[in-house]
């Protein structure tokens, strides 16, 4: 199911309280450093904090975190499970690969758990520009394998989901291709939230210039460069999911802001996801910045919904 109303983008599509919320956003960044001139450390320590645009999320008394053994050492799965659950549900954190961490989103496991009866467990993963590619693909699927093994024994099930945002769905996307032409394995499930599935940079991306309503093309091609450090990789289904075959991969979800740079990135893999035969649906949120649940308003409540509806689905 798609939904390219051309109306969705213009501004009166966009809500009183989304254009207060993208002011605020301008409003913080306008002055900020330009990010390549942070170190990695202090704009890590200030995300978990909750300084700057992003909000911190509290963390739940529930969520265990266990470590298991991936190719460059330890990979940690951050988990909150139901006493009995109706399958596993695979997520991967954003942050630009080079950000963010796997006990950032505990409200986000919490609500997947008790909503939907998941086994909700967040991979950790090692980031750029320490770690560059392939790094990150390597750790993913590390922790797909383990519970691909383990879920019948571990949860009793043996349906599976995964699901990212950002990078996470970038990573999402290239587990699910490892996962299959590797592995044999599949998933049941996908929902990838405003995903970077080409790193040669899509037109959305290169045309959007300077204003930094959380990401820009300076921002964006900067993350891209830290983690996939090669030029020649950038066109490998590898890096850039977007041209791996597609083919014979479950219903996913796609949802994206209008306003978010990335929003080409999102059209055209669920055009492609379309094209190789898969059921898929597409969601366009308008006004919404890179992020825009973290932010809160009508349009992060619209996207929870959204979210929830689709996983009902594709659980029956």
């Amino acid at each position: 199911m798609s939904n390219l109303d051309p109306a969705l983008f213009g501004d009166m599509a966009i809500d009183a309280e989304t254009q207060a919320i993208n002011a605020r956003i301008d409003a913080a960044l306008a002055n900020a450093p330009p990010i390549e001139t942070v170190p990695p450390r202090v704009i890590r320590e200030a995300r978990a904090r909750g300084d700057g645009v992003f909000p911190a999320r509290p963390r739940s008394a529930r969520a265990m975190t266990r470590e298991i053994r991936g190719p460059g050492g330890p990979v940690s799965l951050r988990l909150v499970a139901p006493e009995q659950p109706r399958g596993v549900y695979m997520h991967i954190h954003g942050g630009g690969w080079m950000n963010g961490a796997n006990d950032q989103n505990d409200p986000l496991l919490e609500h997947l758990c008790d909503r939907h009866g998941l086994a909700v467990v967040s991979a950790g993963y090692r980031l750029a520009p320490e770690h560059p590619y392939p790094a990150a693909p390597d750790d993913c699927e590390a922790a797909a394998l383990w519970l691909a093994a383990h879920a019948a024994t571990q949860f009793g099930t043996d349906w599976f989901a995964i699901g990212g945002e950002s990078a996470g769905a970038h990573l999402a996307a290239v587990t699910m291709l490892r996962m299959r032409d590797r592995h044999g394995f599949n998933f049941q499930a996908a929902n990838l939230v405003y995903g970077v599935f080409d790193l040669g940079l899509t037109p959305s991306v290169r045309n959007w210039g300077p204003r930094r309503l959380v990401l820009n093309t300076h921002t964006i091609t900067w993350f891209r460069d830290v983690f996939a450090t090669d030029p020649a990789t950038w066109a490998m289904p590898d890096v850039s999911p977007i041209h791996g075959d597609l083919r014979g991969f479950p219903p996913a979800l796609f949802t994206v802001g209008t306003l978010d740079p990335l929003i080409d990135d999102t059209l055209f893999m669920h055009a492609r996801w379309a094209a190789a035969g898969n059921h898929t649906e597409l969601e366009l949120f308008p006004g919404g910045a890179h992020g825009f649940p973290a932010f809160g308003g009508p349009l992060a409540r619209r996207f929870r919904d959204r979210v929830d509806a689709f996983l009902d689905r594709c659980l029956i």
